[in-house]
């Protein structure tokens, strides 16, 4: 974590933000804004209770008891820290380079938890891009008439709770830090002003387009790991039921010489093999695929 000189006390609040995030360089980019909007809020509350005080004034008073920036960050990350994380060898792996091998991923909960998030993806993508695209297309409709700019306020407050919402599925099922907060807004101003922050922001637009890519991606996702699964796992099943109760399921009609060398011991434990290293690159495949989706997750939805 860089250091921050204490001598140099903040003089205003943007000062005081701009230092906690030196301190918290090299943290996850949800971790620097969940502080950030913590930090700012609690700051402007302060403003807002004291008004005839300046800024410095505000920041020399309650820094001793808020913590300087340096305090505050090594607050956080001692917080963060203390969170019990579903995968805890996540940043061991990711600091060495080196992955669970290839027998690992049997029992290693990041590669299943990737799994069931690319089984879930198709349901969740279809509704993202449902709601995005109804959403943005009556906005633009109505926004000719005066009940269309309540109208669009609404649907982006929507898309802002949906991605902290699936924020918080990333980071249960990817093991991605993402922000545990909802994003605030600074408050004041005119109604035009305000709407002008929240168009400006860039994880509203962000927000957006990944509840748009969530469809592909899902469906991609969906249909990899059921065609991977169903075929590798039916492979492995017919080929023990047949082993065990000389009932001929695994039959390939249309090539006779290769179904007769199939349904034979051997062929049947050769079946069960391919299909067990089927499992396996599936297994391999959601760690790779949960790994790349976390990173496109923490591109569009946080914003330090």
């Amino acid at each position: 974590m860089a250091d921050v000189n204490a001598a140099a006390a903040p003089q205003s609040i943007k000062a005081y933000l701009d230092a906690l995030k030196v301190c918290l360089k090299g943290q996850p980019p949800a971790l620097i804004q969940d502080a950030l909007a913590d930090a700012d809020e609690y700051l402007r509350a302060e403003q807002a209770q004291a008004p005839e005080e300046s800024e410095a004034q505000i920041l020399a008073r309650i820094v001793e008891t808020y913590g300087t920036p340096q305090e505050v960050a090594e607050e956080y990350i001692a917080m963060d820290d203390a969170i019990k994380s579903p995968f805890p060898a996540r940043a061991d792996e990711e600091a060495s380079g080196k992955g669970p091998g290839l027998f690992g991923v049997l029992v290693d909960p990041q590669s299943y938890g990737a799994l069931i998030y690319m089984l879930l993806s198709l349901a969740t993508g279809v509704f993202y891009f449902a709601w995005a695209l109804a959403g943005t297309i009556l906005s633009v409709v109505f926004s000719i008439f005066i009940f269309g700019i309540p109208l669009a306020i609404l649907f982006i407050g929507s898309v802002r709770v949906i991605s902290w919402v699936e924020g918080r599925v990333v980071e249960a099922l990817l093991g991605v830090r993402m922000p545990r907060r909802l994003p605030t807004q600074e408050t004041g101003g005119s109604l035009w002003t305000r709407i002008k922050r929240v168009m400006a922001d860039g994880r509203t637009w962000g927000s957006l387009f990944y509840m748009i890519l969530q469809f592909p991606l899902g469906l991609f996702y969906f249909l990899t790991a059921t065609l991977i699964g169903t075929a590798s796992g039916g492979m492995i099943v017919s080929s023990i039921y047949e082993l065990a109760t000389q009932k001929n399921v695994v039959r390939l009609d249309n090539y006779p010489e290769l179904d007769a060398l199939l349904n034979t011991p051997h062929g049947l434990v050769g079946a069960a093999l391919v299909g067990f290293l089927g499992i396996l690159f599936l297994l391999h495949l959601a760690r790779g695929i949960g790994f790349i989706h976390g990173k496109i997750a923490e591109a569009l939805l946080v914003r330090a």
